[in-house]
């Protein structure tokens, strides 16, 4: 089995007190038959004996030695099981740590198309309630089933060496056990890959609507928001229900089954004690020990109702344990040491997403050192172009170059530590103000930080705050304005000195002042910076040295604010529209 060996794999480390967990026990289910055998022993000899009262008189020693064996013995089984379940618990912890160490730093390396795919609530789902699921197999399902096999065995063995015919009686109900348990897990196995769905279904909803409580209240569908969660819970409940109510009614049958066994004892025990084929004690010995036979069998359904779990729980998790990220470092990148220089160049790239085309034919060329504004109306591309020269996604066509080496041949690390990027949808982490600026760099000191935002224009408020740059802003800075994170961002931004700065809308919820002092802070950054701005105002654009205008995936018209304004298109339609060019005009209008 896949999941078997995948979990082996897993634990690495401790594998050595699993395997002597595993020991353990065995010799601790084994340990049970040796109270049944010395109980025989005491009552064959001194209790239904004929000379039972001699025997105690002439064998007291034999007699303390049969009741300190019982003793020792069953403080030795003790200790045995709290050794083996001191290694289960320690091997499956360190286990479970490994593999969910390892698939966050999966999740955190995958591609952007990745978190497309896979929704927040559900990934949650593997990182919590599967991993449990996982480490309950191995500490206790795996536990169980070795358990129940060498208890069960022991007690077999036992039982044959005492009678035969005896242990066959016992044994000839066994195949019916294997059956109900066989038809119980080809039925479980959907049910339970159900309920995992719906489970990860409910968790997600509930993310998003906490995640998106102020929205939810902003438009007052807080009750539309409880219906639809109670829609997923009641889905995931009725599924849960159906996974219950299928063992209960498997369960009964086993739970007969098992007990019938102390009927066959009872018939066939007294007629082998009538033939005298079993003594007193060897019958009270089986009768104590059949417990060892009714409990394997009665946790039957048990395990395969958790095994069946772990399998719906564990396929999830090693669907992200082993997937790989499309975008990675060649063999062969260039090692690039240092700063680059900030020069970006597009060859005839065209990008595509879910077989649609976003960009084509995509041509211009940018030199380190200046500052390029990318325009165009929503849906144009303007995000999926910027997104390329970081490696967030890889162009189907073309080449996307920096310093004259295509992305792809870069490094990851070293590409993206030297670009900036503050983008309109700001996420900022419960922290302070300061650590989410250093964020980038976490050794910047705080005057560089306090530079930085100022630079932002950000130094201003931050200051009015109750504990300044050491304020706690809440989950995705919560306790803060669209215009403040978004200076925050562009702080964070610039702290890192790259030498390619991409600000996507960054200053959209910012009046017009504070983007003008940004926009000066940013023409006299003291290190070199290619800047690449997109925007909707005409005021963030106008001195940039080139600005590109996007529609529908491809280049419509590139140029200086200057030369666009006279040439017919979205530029000059847009820079009417905000300087009230054609407001004018209509006023002129109506007068004449």
């Amino acid at each position: 089995m896949f999941q078997l060996k995948w979990i082996w794999e897993n634990m690495k480390g401790c594998r050595g007190k699993y395997i002597a967990a595993l020991c353990l026990s065995v010799v601790c289910n084994a340990l049970y038959i040796t109270t049944p055998y010395f109980q025989s022993q005491i009552i064959d000899t001194f209790i239904s004996n004929e000379n039972a009262a001699e025997n105690l008189a002439n064998g007291r020693n034999t007699f303390i030695m049969l009741v300190a064996g019982m003793v020792l013995f069953t403080l030795l089984r003790t200790c045995c099981q709290y050794a083996c379940n001191m290694y289960y618990e320690t091997a499956s912890q360190s286990m479970i740590y490994r593999i969910r160490t390892h698939l966050f730093r999966r999740i955190e390396n995958q591609d952007m198309e990745f978190y497309d795919k896979y929704r927040t609530g559900d990934l949650m789902t593997r990182l919590t309630g599967d991993l449990d699921m996982v480490r309950h197999m191995v500490s206790w399902v795996i536990k169980g089933v070795l358990e129940s096999v060498a208890l069960f065995t022991a007690s077999m063995v036992y039982f044959f060496v005492i009678d035969w015919r005896t242990a066959l009686c016992i044994l000839a109900l066994t195949p019916s056990i294997f059956i109900v348990t066989r038809l119980f897990s080809k039925k479980a196995g959907p049910v339970y890959r159900d309920l995992r769905e719906k489970q990860s279904a409910m968790n997600t909803a509930a993310q998003e609507n906490i995640s998106g409580n102020r929205v939810v209240k902003a438009f007052a569908r807080e009750e539309y928001e409880i219906d639809k969660f109670n829609k997923r819970n009641t889905e995931y409940s009725a599924v849960n229900k159906n996974a219950a109510m299928m063992w209960l009614k498997f369960q009964p049958v086993m739970d007969t089954l098992a007990s019938s066994l102390s009927v066959i004892l009872l018939i066939c025990g007294g007629i082998f004690m009538i033939n005298r084929h079993l003594t007193m004690g060897q019958y009270v010995a089986i009768s104590g020990l059949l417990w060892a036979v009714c409990n394997p069998m009665r946790n039957m359904g048990h395990y395969v109702n958790d095994l069946n779990r772990f399998m719906a729980c564990a396929a999830k998790i090693i669907e992200i344990y082993y997937a790989s990220p499309m975008i990675v470092d060649r063999a062969d990148a260039a090692d690039t040491k240092g700063r680059m220089k900030g020069e970006v160049e597009f060859k005839n790239v065209t990008f595509k997403m879910e077989n649609k085309t976003v960009l084509e034919d995509i041509s211009f060329h940018i030199n380190a050192g200046e500052t390029v504004a990318i325009m165009g109306e929503t849906g144009s591309g303007k995000t999926s172009l910027i997104n390329l020269i970081p490696r967030f996604f890889d162009a189907d066509k073309g080449e996307v170059l920096v310093d004259g080496i295509n992305v792809r041949m870069h490094k990851l690390k070293e590409l993206r530590g030297n670009i900036g990027v503050a983008t309109q949808d700001v996420l900022l982490y419960s922290d302070t103000i300061d650590s989410n600026i250093a964020f980038g760099n976490s050794d910047l000191d705080d005057k560089y930080v306090k530079k930085c935002a100022e630079i932002s224009d950000a130094d201003g408020f931050i200051k009015k705050l109750p504990q300044q740059y050491d304020t706690i802003v809440g989950e995705r800075g919560v306790g803060l304005s669209g215009g403040q994170k978004q200076r925050i961002a562009l702080a964070r931004a610039i702290a890192v000195k790259p030498a390619i700065l991409i600000l996507d809308d960054t200053t959209s919820a910012v009046d017009m002042e504070t983007e003008s002092r940004i926009q000066n802070s940013l023409n006299e950054l003291d290190f070199p910076c290619t800047k690449i701005i997109i925007a909707q105002r005409i005021s963030s654009t106008k001195n940039a040295d080139k600005i590109i205008i996007l529609t529908d995936g491809k280049i419509s018209a590139m140029g200086t604010h200057e030369e666009l304004i006279k040439q017919e298109g979205y530029y000059k339609q847009i820079y009417e529209l905000q300087s009230g060019i054609n407001c004018a005009a209509d006023d002129t209008d109506g007068k004449e």
